[in-house]
């Protein structure tokens, strides 16, 4: 169990901490201190239920459906090229996104609600839950050691985002440091969409 474990939280930790659209908004809700413990808790349940379903067979099965994996491939590039444009545009205003940032709080409701949207309308989430660490779980002498393994780094590493946000809200808050990290983020986001594009393409 302890081998299966061991290699979820490395498999997991490696997926779940690459720069995305989640991480993102994930830290931009800690350094606005906009409900983000809430959040943190949303992400890594829903994870957690991914991971879950792709290990007990749902991923193997959406990977061996053509249709749905060139669905999974193309639906996942264009959100990421949508978010990369999304912050290109934040580049040239970044006060908008400063972690003192002005204006109403929003509610813990709304929040959820957008962190919801922003993991479960993102498909590469699925490809990285549900298809890739679900089938390698499934693959396991221990499946249920690799699940708890993965899960365990997802919650880790969504809380430790949130509590790093304080450290980081001092340093982040000029606008040429939002300029950075938005320009950082959207060529990230085009360079994974392009990859998932090839290896439709082929």
């Amino acid at each position: 169990m302890w081998m299966s474990m061991l290699q979820g939280i490395g498999t997991g930790g490696a997926l779940i901490v690459a720069i995305g659209a989640q991480n993102a908004f994930v830290l931009d809700r800690g350094l606005r201190r906009e409900h983000a413990w809430h959040v943190a808790w949303v992400c890594a349940l829903c994870d957690a239920v991914l991971i879950g379903l792709g290990v007990l067979g749902l991923g193997a099965l959406i990977a061996r459906s053509e249709l749905a994996m060139q669905l999974a491939c193309y639906g996942g590039a264009a959100f990421l090229l949508w978010q990369a444009w999304l912050a290109v545009q934040r580049m040239w205003q970044p006060d908008g996104l400063r972690a003192e940032a002005s204006g109403g709080r929003p509610g813990r409701g709304q929040v959820i609600v957008a962190t919801l949207a922003v993991t479960l309308l993102n498909p590469q989430v699925y490809l990285d839950t549900l298809v890739m660490l679900g089938s390698i779980g499934s693959l396991q002498q221990d499946p249920l050691g690799f699940y708890v393994g993965a899960t365990l780094a997802s919650f880790c590493w969504f809380f430790a985002l949130v509590g790093a946000a304080r450290y980081l809200a001092p340093r982040l808050a000029s606008p040429r440091a939002w300029r950075i990290i938005d320009g950082a983020i959207a060529l990230i986001m085009v360079m994974v969409a392009v990859q998932l594009l090839r290896m439709e393409l082929g």
